[in-house]
Protein backbone atom coordinates (compact mmCIF):
# COMPACT_ATOMS: atom_id res chain seq x y z
CA UNK A 1 0.00 0.00 0.00
CA UNK A 2 2.58 2.57 1.02
CA UNK A 3 6.64 1.87 0.31
CA UNK A 4 9.24 4.68 1.46
CA UNK A 5 12.61 3.77 -0.55
CA UNK A 6 15.38 5.30 0.19
CA UNK A 7 14.20 8.59 1.12
CA UNK A 8 15.84 11.56 2.14
CA UNK A 9 15.17 14.45 3.57
CA UNK A 10 17.06 17.64 4.37
CA UNK A 11 16.46 21.30 6.28
CA UNK A 12 19.13 22.94 4.10
CA UNK A 13 22.22 21.42 4.94
CA UNK A 14 20.77 18.62 7.96
CA UNK A 15 19.73 15.50 7.06
CA UNK A 16 16.49 14.64 9.20
CA UNK A 17 16.05 11.53 7.56
CA UNK A 18 19.16 10.09 5.85
CA UNK A 19 17.74 6.95 4.02
CA UNK A 20 14.00 5.71 5.08
CA UNK A 21 12.93 2.05 3.53
CA UNK A 22 9.23 1.17 4.84
CA UNK A 23 6.48 -0.71 3.75
CA UNK A 24 3.22 -0.39 4.87
CA UNK A 25 0.18 -3.18 4.22
CA UNK A 26 -3.50 -1.79 3.16
CA UNK A 27 -5.70 -1.55 6.18
CA UNK A 28 -2.82 -1.51 8.94
CA UNK A 29 -2.65 0.66 11.48
CA UNK A 30 0.77 1.36 12.06
CA UNK A 31 2.84 3.73 14.16
CA UNK A 32 5.99 6.02 14.14
CA UNK A 33 7.38 6.15 17.93
CA UNK A 34 10.29 7.92 18.52
CA UNK A 35 11.06 10.85 21.16
CA UNK A 36 11.17 14.32 19.99
CA UNK A 37 13.12 15.18 16.78
CA UNK A 38 13.92 11.95 15.70
CA UNK A 39 12.44 12.03 12.26
CA UNK A 40 8.78 10.47 12.37
CA UNK A 41 7.18 13.81 11.86
CA UNK A 42 8.90 14.38 9.13
CA UNK A 43 8.34 11.23 7.40
CA UNK A 44 4.72 11.37 8.13
CA UNK A 45 4.76 15.24 6.05
CA UNK A 46 6.62 13.72 3.50
CA UNK A 47 3.81 11.40 2.57
CA UNK A 48 1.32 13.29 3.16
CA UNK A 49 2.85 16.06 0.81
CA UNK A 50 3.81 18.84 2.82
CA UNK A 51 7.43 18.54 2.40
CA UNK A 52 9.31 17.08 -0.79
CA UNK A 53 12.30 14.37 -0.26
CA UNK A 54 15.61 15.55 -1.72
CA UNK A 55 16.11 11.86 -2.85
CA UNK A 56 14.04 8.53 -3.07
CA UNK A 57 10.35 7.82 -3.79
CA UNK A 58 7.34 7.10 -1.95
CA UNK A 59 4.69 4.76 -3.39
CA UNK A 60 0.97 4.66 -3.02
CA UNK A 61 -0.78 1.87 -4.25
CA UNK A 62 2.27 1.37 -6.78
CA UNK A 63 2.55 5.20 -7.78
CA UNK A 64 5.13 7.60 -7.15
CA UNK A 65 3.48 10.87 -5.37
CA UNK A 66 6.48 12.40 -4.43
CA UNK A 67 5.65 15.24 -6.77
CA UNK A 68 1.93 14.64 -6.32
CA UNK A 69 -0.06 17.54 -4.77
CA UNK A 70 -1.36 17.42 -1.74
CA UNK A 71 -5.02 17.34 -2.56
CA UNK A 72 -4.84 14.64 -5.07
CA UNK A 73 -3.08 12.01 -2.67
CA UNK A 74 -5.96 11.48 -0.60
CA UNK A 75 -4.73 11.26 2.33
CA UNK A 76 -6.54 12.54 5.01
CA UNK A 77 -4.92 14.28 8.07
CA UNK A 78 -5.50 14.80 11.62
CA UNK A 79 -3.10 17.17 13.95
CA UNK A 80 -1.79 17.87 16.95
CA UNK A 81 -3.50 21.34 17.21
CA UNK A 82 -6.81 19.94 15.39
CA UNK A 83 -6.36 22.97 12.79
CA UNK A 84 -10.43 23.72 13.23
CA UNK A 85 -12.13 26.79 12.04
CA UNK A 86 -13.09 27.92 15.90
CA UNK A 87 -15.72 30.56 14.37
CA UNK A 88 -17.44 28.06 12.62
CA UNK A 89 -19.98 25.41 13.32
CA UNK A 90 -18.99 21.65 14.01
CA UNK A 91 -21.33 20.90 10.70
CA UNK A 92 -19.21 23.81 8.65
CA UNK A 93 -16.13 22.39 9.73
CA UNK A 94 -16.68 19.00 8.72
CA UNK A 95 -18.22 20.11 5.83
CA UNK A 96 -15.67 22.14 4.65
CA UNK A 97 -13.73 19.62 2.41
CA UNK A 98 -16.72 18.38 0.36
CA UNK A 99 -17.55 22.08 -0.22
CA UNK A 100 -14.46 22.98 -1.55
CA UNK A 101 -15.26 19.98 -3.86
CA UNK A 102 -18.34 20.68 -4.92
CA UNK A 103 -20.23 18.47 -3.11
CA UNK A 104 -24.38 19.14 -3.32
CA UNK A 105 -25.91 20.07 -0.53
CA UNK A 106 -27.93 16.58 -0.40
CA UNK A 107 -24.53 14.67 -0.28
CA UNK A 108 -23.27 17.00 2.38
CA UNK A 109 -25.39 17.03 4.90
CA UNK A 110 -25.70 13.01 4.32
CA UNK A 111 -22.04 12.60 4.28
CA UNK A 112 -21.73 14.76 7.69
CA UNK A 113 -24.09 13.34 9.43
CA UNK A 114 -23.13 9.87 8.57
CA UNK A 115 -19.32 10.59 10.10
CA UNK A 116 -20.31 12.47 13.15
CA UNK A 117 -22.47 9.34 13.84
CA UNK A 118 -20.23 6.72 13.33
CA UNK A 119 -17.88 9.12 15.75
CA UNK A 120 -20.32 9.84 18.45
CA UNK A 121 -20.97 13.77 17.71
CA UNK A 122 -24.28 14.34 18.62
CA UNK A 123 -26.80 16.86 16.70
CA UNK A 124 -26.72 19.46 18.99
CA UNK A 125 -22.92 19.31 18.83
CA UNK A 126 -23.38 19.81 15.09
CA UNK A 127 -24.98 22.93 15.65
CA UNK A 128 -22.37 24.27 18.13
CA UNK A 129 -19.42 26.64 17.36
CA UNK A 130 -15.79 24.44 17.99
CA UNK A 131 -14.53 26.96 20.54
CA UNK A 132 -17.57 25.89 22.42
CA UNK A 133 -16.34 22.23 22.60
CA UNK A 134 -13.97 20.69 24.82
CA UNK A 135 -11.05 19.12 23.70
CA UNK A 136 -11.86 15.71 23.54
CA UNK A 137 -15.16 16.59 21.38
CA UNK A 138 -12.66 18.71 19.12
CA UNK A 139 -10.44 16.03 18.81
CA UNK A 140 -14.02 13.96 17.59
CA UNK A 141 -14.75 16.91 15.02
CA UNK A 142 -11.12 16.90 13.67
CA UNK A 143 -10.84 13.24 12.90
CA UNK A 144 -14.29 13.45 11.20
CA UNK A 145 -13.09 16.53 8.74
CA UNK A 146 -10.43 14.00 7.94
CA UNK A 147 -12.15 10.89 7.31
CA UNK A 148 -15.48 12.71 5.73
CA UNK A 149 -13.32 12.64 2.56
CA UNK A 150 -13.25 8.88 2.91
CA UNK A 151 -9.52 9.14 2.20
CA UNK A 152 -7.67 6.10 1.25
CA UNK A 153 -5.04 6.65 4.38
CA UNK A 154 -5.18 8.41 7.45
CA UNK A 155 -2.21 10.27 8.76
CA UNK A 156 -2.82 11.26 12.34
CA UNK A 157 0.49 13.37 14.27
CA UNK A 158 0.26 13.12 18.20
CA UNK A 159 -3.73 13.68 17.69
CA UNK A 160 -3.96 12.79 21.81
CA UNK A 161 -1.60 14.83 23.54
CA UNK A 162 -3.51 18.04 24.34
CA UNK A 163 -5.56 15.73 26.53
CA UNK A 164 -6.23 14.54 29.63
CA UNK A 165 -5.00 10.70 30.62
CA UNK A 166 -8.64 9.19 31.39
CA UNK A 167 -10.15 10.95 27.76
CA UNK A 168 -6.73 9.96 26.15
CA UNK A 169 -7.37 6.60 27.07
CA UNK A 170 -11.27 6.44 26.31
CA UNK A 171 -10.64 8.13 22.69
CA UNK A 172 -7.80 5.22 22.37
CA UNK A 173 -9.94 3.08 22.23
CA UNK A 174 -12.64 4.74 19.71
CA UNK A 175 -9.38 5.34 17.23
CA UNK A 176 -8.81 1.80 17.30
CA UNK A 177 -12.29 0.98 16.91
CA UNK A 178 -13.41 3.18 13.92
CA UNK A 179 -9.90 2.44 12.47
CA UNK A 180 -10.86 -1.79 12.07
CA UNK A 181 -14.49 -0.13 11.23
CA UNK A 182 -13.55 1.58 8.09
CA UNK A 183 -10.63 -0.54 7.45
CA UNK A 184 -8.37 2.70 6.32
CA UNK A 185 -4.98 2.56 6.24
CA UNK A 186 -3.40 4.65 9.35
CA UNK A 187 -0.20 6.18 10.09
CA UNK A 188 0.02 7.40 13.77
CA UNK A 189 2.57 9.63 15.12
CA UNK A 190 3.53 9.07 19.28
CA UNK A 191 5.97 9.39 21.35
CA UNK A 192 4.12 7.68 23.51
CA UNK A 193 5.02 3.98 24.15
CA UNK A 194 1.94 2.84 25.83
CA UNK A 195 -0.04 4.72 23.35
CA UNK A 196 1.80 2.62 20.37
CA UNK A 197 1.50 -0.95 22.33
CA UNK A 198 -2.28 -0.51 22.50
CA UNK A 199 -3.18 1.17 19.23
CA UNK A 200 -0.47 -0.61 16.45
CA UNK A 201 -0.64 -3.76 14.17
CA UNK A 202 2.92 -2.71 13.65
CA UNK A 203 5.55 -0.15 15.06
CA UNK A 204 8.43 1.84 13.19
CA UNK A 205 10.80 2.94 16.45
CA UNK A 206 12.38 5.88 15.01
CA UNK A 207 15.79 7.46 16.45
CA UNK A 208 17.98 10.12 15.33
CA UNK A 209 16.34 9.57 11.17
CA UNK A 210 16.68 6.22 11.30
CA UNK A 211 14.39 3.67 12.21
CA UNK A 212 16.15 1.15 14.79
CA UNK A 213 13.49 -1.57 14.55
CA UNK A 214 9.70 -2.69 13.08
CA UNK A 215 7.68 -5.09 14.33
CA UNK A 216 4.42 -5.90 16.16
CA UNK A 217 4.02 -4.39 19.45
CA UNK A 218 5.10 -7.50 21.34
CA UNK A 219 8.60 -8.57 18.84
CA UNK A 220 9.25 -4.76 19.89
CA UNK A 221 8.67 -5.05 23.30
CA UNK A 222 9.88 -9.17 24.06
CA UNK A 223 12.45 -8.95 21.58
CA UNK A 224 13.76 -5.38 21.01
CA UNK A 225 16.83 -5.32 18.46
CA UNK A 226 19.07 -2.53 19.96
CA UNK A 227 20.02 -0.86 23.45
CA UNK A 228 18.01 2.24 22.17
CA UNK A 229 14.26 0.27 21.68
CA UNK A 230 14.83 -1.76 24.79
CA UNK A 231 15.56 1.04 26.87
CA UNK A 232 12.75 3.46 25.31
CA UNK A 233 10.02 1.20 25.35
CA UNK A 234 8.69 0.36 28.54
CA UNK A 235 10.32 0.08 32.24
CA UNK A 236 13.47 -1.51 31.95
CA UNK A 237 16.66 -2.69 34.61
CA UNK A 238 20.24 -2.09 33.69
CA UNK A 239 22.32 -5.24 35.18
CA UNK A 240 25.82 -4.53 35.64
CA UNK A 241 29.39 -6.65 36.12
CA UNK A 242 28.43 -7.56 39.66
CA UNK A 243 24.47 -8.77 39.19
CA UNK A 244 25.90 -10.73 35.34
CA UNK A 245 28.87 -12.32 37.13
CA UNK A 246 26.61 -13.92 39.82
CA UNK A 247 23.90 -15.23 37.38
CA UNK A 248 26.52 -16.87 35.36
CA UNK A 249 28.10 -18.60 38.69
CA UNK A 250 24.78 -19.66 39.63
CA UNK A 251 23.25 -20.91 35.78
CA UNK A 252 26.36 -21.32 34.25
CA UNK A 253 25.55 -18.68 31.50
CA UNK A 254 27.71 -16.62 29.37
CA UNK A 255 26.62 -13.22 29.86
CA UNK A 256 29.31 -10.80 28.57
CA UNK A 257 29.93 -8.93 32.43
CA UNK A 258 31.53 -5.82 30.23
CA UNK A 259 28.21 -5.21 29.06
CA UNK A 260 25.10 -3.89 29.82
CA UNK A 261 22.22 -6.52 31.15
CA UNK A 262 18.37 -5.17 30.14
CA UNK A 263 15.51 -6.67 31.98
CA UNK A 264 11.97 -5.46 32.09
CA UNK A 265 10.83 -4.86 35.64
CA UNK A 266 7.89 -6.84 35.46
CA UNK A 267 10.37 -9.71 34.87
CA UNK A 268 11.98 -9.18 37.93
CA UNK A 269 10.43 -11.10 40.88
CA UNK A 270 10.74 -11.50 44.74
CA UNK A 271 8.50 -14.79 44.75
CA UNK A 272 10.33 -18.19 44.05
CA UNK A 273 10.64 -19.77 40.75
CA UNK A 274 12.54 -22.44 39.68
CA UNK A 275 15.26 -22.23 37.38
CA UNK A 276 15.85 -18.66 38.15
CA UNK A 277 18.83 -16.96 39.41
CA UNK A 278 18.16 -15.96 43.25
CA UNK A 279 20.22 -12.80 44.71
CA UNK A 280 19.75 -11.47 47.96
CA UNK A 281 18.38 -8.05 47.84
CA UNK A 282 17.36 -5.36 50.42
CA UNK A 283 14.05 -2.98 50.13
CA UNK A 284 14.75 1.02 49.34
CA UNK A 285 11.31 2.06 48.24
CA UNK A 286 7.77 1.03 47.52
CA UNK A 287 5.20 2.50 44.84
CA UNK A 288 1.71 1.11 45.49
CA UNK A 289 -1.19 1.59 43.29
CA UNK A 290 -3.54 -0.99 44.01
CA UNK A 291 -3.29 -3.85 41.69
CA UNK A 292 0.46 -3.44 41.55
CA UNK A 293 3.54 -2.98 43.64
CA UNK A 294 6.62 -1.24 42.42
CA UNK A 295 9.96 -2.10 44.14
CA UNK A 296 13.49 -0.34 44.69
CA UNK A 297 15.88 -3.03 45.96
CA UNK A 298 19.68 -2.63 46.61
CA UNK A 299 21.34 -6.08 45.18
CA UNK A 300 25.02 -6.36 45.10
CA UNK A 301 25.68 -2.80 44.85
CA UNK A 302 23.38 -2.38 42.07
CA UNK A 303 19.55 -0.78 41.86
CA UNK A 304 17.05 -3.08 40.53
CA UNK A 305 13.59 -2.50 40.23
CA UNK A 306 10.54 -5.29 40.39
CA UNK A 307 6.72 -4.57 40.00
CA UNK A 308 4.57 -7.66 42.00
CA UNK A 309 0.73 -8.37 41.63
CA UNK A 310 -0.88 -7.37 44.72
CA UNK A 311 -2.73 -10.58 46.23
CA UNK A 312 -3.58 -8.77 49.15
CA UNK A 313 -0.92 -10.92 51.81
CA UNK A 314 2.34 -10.20 50.70
CA UNK A 315 3.55 -6.60 50.96
CA UNK A 316 7.50 -5.62 51.42
CA UNK A 317 8.58 -2.41 53.65
CA UNK A 318 11.57 -0.38 53.03
CA UNK A 319 14.47 -2.00 55.32
CA UNK A 320 13.07 -5.67 54.53
CA UNK A 321 15.71 -8.31 53.18
CA UNK A 322 13.89 -10.05 50.02
CA UNK A 323 15.12 -12.23 47.38
CA UNK A 324 15.40 -11.23 44.04
CA UNK A 325 14.62 -14.14 41.36
CA UNK A 326 15.74 -13.23 37.70
CA UNK A 327 15.40 -15.93 35.04
CA UNK A 328 18.20 -15.56 32.36
CA UNK A 329 16.03 -16.28 29.18
CA UNK A 330 14.55 -12.70 29.90
CA UNK A 331 18.04 -10.92 29.68
CA UNK A 332 18.71 -9.04 26.93
CA UNK A 333 22.20 -7.97 25.83
CA UNK A 334 23.56 -5.65 22.99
Amino acid sequence: MIAFKQVEIKYGNFVAIENLNLEIQEGEFFTFLGPSGCGKTTSLRALVGFLTPSRGEILVAGRNVVNMPVEKREIGMVFQSYALFPTMTVFDNIAFGLKVKKFSKTEIEGKVRAVADKIKITDAQLQKNVSELSGGQQQRVALARAIVLEPKILCLDEPLSNLDAKLRIDLRRELKRLQKDLGITTLYVTHDQEEALTLSDRIAVFNNGYIEQVGTPYEIYNHSSSEFVCDFIGDINRLGKNILTEINTQLATSFKTDATGFVRIERCLTRARSGFAVLDAVVQDCEFNGILTKYTLSCMGETVKCLEKNDGYMFYKVGESVELYIDPKDIMQF
